[in-house]
């Protein structure tokens, strides 16, 4: 099995403006980045994470993420469960400064010392969530925790993911194109074990790569002979760099 890059965790602040929390969201987040746990985490970018980015939607569907909303509408929560996978934590900043008796911030631009306060607040919840998360087994292979430790979505409670190590290679498909995660992870995987191009590896590899990806059944043979193709090319090419 291919190995994607070591565990971290996505943070996916939420982009609103219009209120103070949706402020105090993306400074928290920038605070967990930044300061907190820099080597443990990479952040996801909201907006194109919905516009299809998809180094943001393949991060969250194989590693845990932390959604860290300003108001009840959560929409950094329900953006990414509708899109990619469900986050292993959500955060409400409006939910957290009534559990914890703050004052309500002001400003949208400039928070006043109360915005900051709540800031602090929910870095530091976020930062501690960020270690829980690495202390628990997660299975890339099913988008999930093992075993029955698996976190309940938390209610009250400086690197960019597009480049967090998981690959993605376009092939066309019956004229379409078509984005496979770790194809690059596999292609590799299998060189690396002096496997020739051909049937006998085809089952193996196209099994894997549903691992990773969705394939509608209906052109699942037309990937298989379009994936066993570019293999074919990859390894030529391996060779004769070596």
């Amino acid at each position: 099995m291919p190995e994607l890059q070591q565990k971290k965790i996505g943070i996916i602040a939420c982009s609103g403006e219009e209120l103070p929390e949706g402020t105090v969201t993306r400074l928290a987040a920038l605070r967990v980045l930044e300061q907190l746990r820099p080597s443990d985490t990479v952040t996801i970018c909201l907006p194109l994470f919905l516009a299809g980015g998809e180094g943001d939607r393949a991060f969250a569907k194989f590693y845990p993420t932390i959604a860290i909303d300003g108001c009840e509408k959560r929409c950094a929560y329900r953006g990414t469960e509708q899109y990619s996978n469900r986050p292993a934590v959500g955060i409400v900043v409006s939910d957290l400064i009534t559990q914890d008796g703050l004052e309500q911030p002001v400003g949208r631009r400039k928070l006043n010392a109360a915005g900051m306060q709540a800031v602090e607040r929910t870095a530091d919840l976020a930062a501690n969530k960020v270690d829980e998360l690495l202390g628990k087994s997660w299975s890339r292979r099913e988008g999930r925790f093992d075993g029955p430790q698996a976190p309940a979505q938390e209610e009250g409670a400086a690197t960019c993911s597009c480049g967090s190590g998981i690959p993605i290679q376009k092939v066309q498909v019956n004229g379409q194109e078509m984005s496979l995660v770790a194809l690059p992870l596999i292609f590799q995987n299998l060189f690396q074990q002096g496997r020739i191009p051909g049937n006998d590896v085809a089952d193996e590899m196209m099994a894997m790569v549903k691992i990773y990806n969705e394939i509608n059944p209906e052109i699942e043979a037309d990937v298989k002979v379009v994936v066993i193709e570019a293999y074919a090319g990859y390894f030529r090419k391996q060779e004769g760099e070596a």
